[in-house]
């Protein structure tokens, strides 16, 4: 089975579609690989799957059922936590999002994928080019 770094900003396009066709093909195309592939994320990807989905929430763009809905939908999913994400926040981390200047959630998934030399599925483009210019291949694409 494949492995590869999962991105909250493809998790969130299978709850909240987006207009652009190709992001959200993409992000349709990684849920439909999970059949034959695992998911790895860092450990903070559940509070970030929150935050987004709150947030939406409270702009009244989806409502709680349909939060909750999907919710389950990502406990069935072959998706696997990285418990040192956070151990490695305050060096690897911290000098990823430094050097490319990404967010910390960001550089999290790009340490993620350069330790476990894993493609990296995301749809961010500040995230994807410093995932090439870090030598990491981005998945399915």
């Amino acid at each position: 089975m494949s492995v590869f770094v999962l991105d909250n900003s493809v998790t969130m396009r299978w709850l909240l579609a987006t207009e652009k066709r190709a992001d959200q093909v993409y992000a349709e195309s990684v849920l439909s690989s999970l059949a034959q592939a695992q998911a790895l994320v860092p450990d903070l990807w559940h509070l970030e799957v929150c935050n987004v989905s709150l947030g939406a929430e409270r702009r009244g763009d989806i409502t709680a059922g349909e939060v909750e809905i999907f919710l389950a939908h990502l406990e069935d999913l072959p998706v696997r936590v990285d418990p040192m994400s956070s151990a490695k926040a305050f060096s690897r981390t911290l000098g990823l999002a430094r050097g490319y200047a990404l967010s910390a959630y960001d550089a999290a998934c790009l340490e993620l994928a350069i330790r476990e030399h894993a493609p990296l599925a995301t749809l961010d483009k500040s995230l994807r080019k410093a995932a090439t210019r870090a030598g990491v291949p981005l998945y399915l694409r």
